[in-house]
């Protein structure tokens, strides 16, 4: 396999088998497979296409100013490779990309003798070698039977299901699958929401909903509201889909809506807790990444939270395990947030905790230590990640979501 990039940094760091970002897996399997010879990196598409019988589009789609994808990106490798294909190749959509692309890209390479198939991507963050190992289905959408075929024979070895469709199927099963996702996650805070007003809790209401095998437990978590590099982008995407098919996807609307609502409530909470104001006070935060197991800040709902705390006057400093602070100054995205080397260090003084980002091993830390740091022990716990019955009784003040 040759994996070209325009980055000549990127390729020289992967071809020594070094990570870039953090996933679990993925150093052992790339230097792995670079030692044995299956796996080689180099600049630009010159140097891997003209050999290939598969080329693969892993571009991004970043979200447009009206929500719409923006396929430039997938435009601009399909105008490189389209004179470099040898004939017979099939080019695959890997990249999550609007219902129609796969025409798009075959009327920008200009090319009969080639195929272009769509193959969407299931991955989550945080587990993706494992999820690629073991995936819960394939989906792949071509007009061209064979193409088709010997695009699902290069997942033989993995024995799972196999959907061949066409293109247009294939494009949006990944849109809405993200949708349903996304959306389970609201639903759920709008539940834990409702367990606050009704002094029910939350863990045991989706329990009980969870061993419902026609809901599952999965994403049946409740927490500071959705984010990542996905969702908040494909949810706005397949909104715009539908809006350009003539449909109102009225549904997806609420769900962006409830989700950008539970920041504000998660910001309430702490307010609540610093005695109803946080301007001028020292908020600690421990988190920053969108989920755990990852260093991706792309559209996190910590630091939409804590932006939201900065802009209401607090002086935010936060810890998190995938972040580090040598670095931190130079990101935009971290903008107004000290971010500190330890997490008692970021709690010296502070009115409030906020926990935002479900890290383990903030469970495993001092909480008598924690609670000399903190000005007051007191605890917003925006993932219910930790024990409220057992910080209660070493004298916090704890709120989480829904409990």
């Amino acid at each position: 396999m040759i994996c070209a990039d325009v980055v000549p940094e990127k390729v020289e760091r992967l071809s020594r088998g070094e990570i870039p970002i953090l996933e679990a897996g993925l150093p052992e399997l790339v230097r792995a497979n670079v030692e044995r010879g299956r796996l080689s990196f180099v600049l630009g598409a010159g140097a891997a296409v003209p050999t290939a019988e598969f080329v693969y589009l892993c571009v991004p789609t970043p979200q447009g100013a009206d929500g719409s994808a923006d396929l430039s990106y997938i435009r601009a490798a399909a105008e490189e490779i389209g004179p470099l294909l040898p004939s017979e190749c099939v080019v695959v959509n890997k990249s999550t990309v609007p219902v129609g692309s796969t025409r798009v890209v075959e009327e920008v390479l200009g090319r009969d003798d080639v195929s272009v198939v769509s193959n969407p991507e299931f991955l989550r963050e945080g587990s993706a070698v494992h999820d690629f190992m073991h995936p819960d289905r394939i989906v792949i959408g071509a007009d061209d039977q064979t193409a088709a075929v010997r695009v699902a024979s290069l997942f033989d070895d993995l024995r799972a299901p196999v959907i061949v469709t066409d293109p247009a199927s294939a494009e949006t099963i990944k849109y809405a699958s993200n949708a349903f996702l996304a959306a389970k996650v609201t639903f759920a805070n709008a539940v834990a929401n409702v367990c606050e007003a009704v002094g029910a809790d939350v863990r045991d209401v989706l329990l009980g909903m969870g061993y419902d095998k026609r809901i599952g437990f999965e994403f049946l978590k409740p927490g500071p509201g959705y984010g990542g590099s996905c969702f908040p982008k494909d949810i706005n995407a397949l909104i715009r889909i539908a809006e350009d098919a003539g449909y109102d996807f009225g549904l997806l609307r609420g769900v962006d809506e409830v989700n950008k609502a539970q920041f504000g409530r998660v910001v309430a909470k702490v307010e609540r807790m610093a005695g109803g104001s946080v301007e001028g006070k020292a908020i600690a935060a421990w988190g920053l990444t969108f989920k755990a197991r990852t260093d991706d800040l792309r559209d996190s709902p910590a630091l939409e939270v804590l932006r939201r705390l900065t802009g209401k006057g607090a002086r935010v400093r936060a810890y998190d395990p995938a972040v580090d602070p040598a670095t931190a100054t130079d990101d935009p995205r971290l903008e107004g947030i000290a971010v500190g080397t330890d997490p008692y260090g970021v709690c010296e003084g502070a009115a409030v905790l906020v926990v935002l980002t479900e890290w383990d091993e903030f469970r495993r830390l001092d909480f008598t230590k924690l609670a000399t740091a903190l000005e007051q022990p007191r605890i917003v716990d925006a993932r219910n990640l930790l024990d409220p019955a057992a910080l209660r009784r070493r004298g916090f003040l704890y709120e989480g979501v829904g409990r």
